[in-house]
């Protein structure tokens, strides 16, 4: 069984979504720590007819400290979600399927969802469900294991029987494969592919949130994917 860990990002690029469909299950790390820098969890790169634009996520940092993914909150006091919208509509009314994901992103944004973790969560699964991508998705908070690398790893397949783990060789230098070996761990790495595809606003820009690829191409987007 094959086994991959990511974080939830906010509105992912199709190369996270490549490496879901290649494992057989997938552990969100939502129990890590939060990171104190940019980051593509409150963040991401969308196509307008200025090129290259991002959608961001404020969250509330001051006086908090070191906290965990999934204990950091959304701050809603800069009107973040109306400017969010008008923005998805200026770029992407004119797409073929704008109308079929417009809705989605109007009633997430209407639902004043408290943490990051489970507006992050809210689009990932919405992806898998349209895409049909039936990995089994599991937050790391559910498994109780509370290691850091590089034993995290190799608990959290210990802990779902997996005998193979599934990382982007950018990651390899991060990871023990010796250890994963010794522990009778097959590492296994990838590299996600480029999809290039129809888009608004002239020449092709590559890796942006997987919804300029599913507003422009729909269902497709998971045959353009592979």
């Amino acid at each position: 069984m094959i086994v991959s860990t990511c974080r939830p990002y906010f509105a992912p690029f199709a190369g996270f979504f490549e490496k879901i469909m290649r494992s057989d299950i997938i552990v969100v790390l939502d129990s890590v720590q939060f990171p104190l820098g940019r980051s593509w969890l409150t963040r991401n790169r969308f196509k307008n007819d200025k090129g290259t634009y991002w959608i961001r996520v404020p969250v509330w940092k001051t006086g908090k400290g070191l906290q965990r993914i999934n204990e950091v909150e959304i701050c809603y006091e800069r009107g973040w979600t109306g400017k969010t919208l008008k923005g998805l509509e200026a770029a992407y009314k004119n797409a073929p399927y704008y109308l079929e994901h417009m809705g989605f992103w109007e009633q997430l944004l209407k639902q004043g969802i408290k943490r990051l973790t489970d507006l992050n969560l809210a689009i990932i699964r919405y992806v898998l469900d349209y895409l049909k991508i039936d990995t089994k998705l599991i937050p790391l908070s559910e498994l109780s294991i509370e290691e850091k690398e590089p034993m995290l790893t190799v608990n959290i397949c210990k802990s779902l029987k997996a005998d193979q783990f599934l990382a982007q060789k950018s990651a390899k230098k991060h990871l023990d494969t010796e250890l994963l070996q010794r522990e009778g761990i097959e590492a296994l790495f990838f590299d996600p592919g480029i999809p290039v595809y129809p888009q608004l606003w002239g020449e092709f820009i590559p890796n942006l949130s997987i919804f300029d690829l599913m507003f422009n191409c729909g269902p497709m987007a998971l045959y353009i994917i592979n």
